[in-house]
């Protein structure tokens, strides 16, 4: 695999898609008082290939069985990602509100433009201790989230984000790209959006590196081992004890996949967690990842494959060991880019920059 990150490191390198966040934060938020919760939605105007893959033990979903392969419905118009367990998941009526209002959805009466059916499928985090349990998303959130969506988003402490603990330390979001400048996958380029929100450890105990960075190496993070004495407060914290927790996220691309090579997308998004959390997909995690294709970009001519696999197998593979990749850098982007809420201390408080 040959290629460096997009010029922005971001989901919004895949040509096509579009990042927005809404949320509350106060900013003397407790566990138990004050707001902390938000959503986060990825659009894909004009619709994208979709798919998605669940492996957690506790997942908060809406249209996953719509993304089914074997079903008829073949795009979505927007993913929502969002803090609220359960009750978050009304945002995606704020979305699929604004969709509507804007023209967006799969065409339901030739005569009549307006009347469309967005797709919205969704996922939720479990962080109702972090703030007041009543304060969670509405549909006004997701609403706002789609409403906002741009090339340009924030990171860390934002969006479904704002609530989200990993582990020990505050979670948040966290967004890396792969552009492949050679070879089978040439021009194409591979990204992920990560709300990490696990019950597992996202730092080595022995060196306080983020596991994330174990493919890549520290150097590429720019980390180094932590002291001594930053070890033995980090390893001091108790260990996370909520029931319910979770790590959702977008992998996508911009090559041309249909169903089947997103739904191995999304699968291979989950090797990336597992590298990147220890220990990832738990009973007490409802681990989701959802793939999008926008097919904006053109590969190059593929080489002649036997007529019982797949033409483009050769191309999924590669996207699939740079999908992985991605979420490893992605959970370390969210880490890194969390500050303190709620009292949770962040990566950066404890191990610097």
């Amino acid at each position: 695999m040959t290629g460096a990150p997009g010029p922005r490191n971001a989901l919004t390198d895949i040509a096509g898609l579009l990042v927005g966040h809404h949320h509350v934060l106060d900013p003397d938020a407790t566990r138990g008082s004050g707001a902390a919760t938000g959503s986060t939605v990825v659009r894909a105007p004009g619709g994208a290939v979709a798919a998605v893959d669940v492996r957690g033990g506790g997942p908060g979903t809406r249209e996953t069985d719509l993304l089914d392969p074997a079903n008829t419905v073949r795009q979505a118009h927007a993913i929502l990602l969002t803090g609220g367990s359960a009750y978050g998941l009304a945002a995606a009526d704020g979305v699929m509100s604004w969709l509507e209002e804007h023209g967006e959805g799969i065409p339901m009466d030739p005569a009549d433009p307006t009347r469309v059916v967005p797709i919205v499928p969704g996922a939720v985090i479990f962080d109702l201790p972090v703030g007041d349990w009543s304060t969670r998303p509405t549909a006004a959130f997701g609403y706002h989230a789609a409403d906002s969506a741009g090339p340009d988003f924030l990171r860390g402490c934002v969006g479904a984000g704002v609530g989200a603990q990993a582990g020990a330390l505050k979670g948040g979001i966290g967004s890396a790209s792969i552009r492949f400048s050679d070879g089978i996958a040439a021009g194409v380029t591979v990204a992920a959006l990560v709300v990490a929100n696990p019950v597992g450890s996202v730092f080595d105990p022995r060196t306080g590196l983020p596991w994330g960075v174990g493919t890549d190496g520290p150097e590429f993070a720019g980390l180094r081992p932590a002291t001594p004495e930053q070890l033995a407060v980090a390893n001091a914290l108790p260990v996370k004890s909520t029931v319910l927790n979770t790590t959702i996220g977008v992998v996508a691309t911009d090559a041309p996949l249909d169903t089947l090579g997103c739904r191995r997308l999304a699968t291979t998004a989950h090797d990336g967690l597992a590298r990147a959390v220890r220990p990832a997909h738990s009973p007490l995690d409802g681990d989701t990842f959802f793939a999008l294709a926008t097919g904006t970009a053109t590969p190059p001519d593929l080489p002649a494959l036997p007529a019982t696999f797949p033409g483009d197998l050769p191309l999924v593979d590669e996207l699939c060991t740079a999908a992985a990749v991605c979420v490893e850098r992605a959970v370390v982007d969210a880490i890194r880019s969390a500050v303190s809420v709620a009292g949770i201390p962040s990566y950066s408080e404890l191990f610097g920059g």
